[in-house]
């Protein structure tokens, strides 16, 4: 049997401007806290759950490139 995929879940401004809000306040909400986020935001607490994860990977991946270019540019000591 096919594995059936949730259809994609689109976000306003509004909800991005939220969800990174919370993201600056803490990268790994608790249970609860997904569902306070779920319930201002207006999706299923499981998509808050799939936003987070991706947007720690997509927060992992920048801080890797900015290893990469700290290293690539060290700062003058000019």
């Amino acid at each position: 049997l096919p594995v059936k995929k949730k259809p994609r879940t689109f976000y306003s401004a509004e909800q991005l401007e939220e969800l990174e809000k919370m993201f600056q306040e803490d990268h790994y909400p608790d249970s609860e806290k997904r569902r306070e986020i779920a319930a201002v935001v207006g999706v299923t607490p499981q998509r808050i759950l799939v936003w987070f994860q991706n947007r720690r990977a997509k927060w992992r991946k920048l801080q890797k490139l900015n290893m990469k270019d700290s290293r690539k540019y060290p700062a003058s000591s000019a």
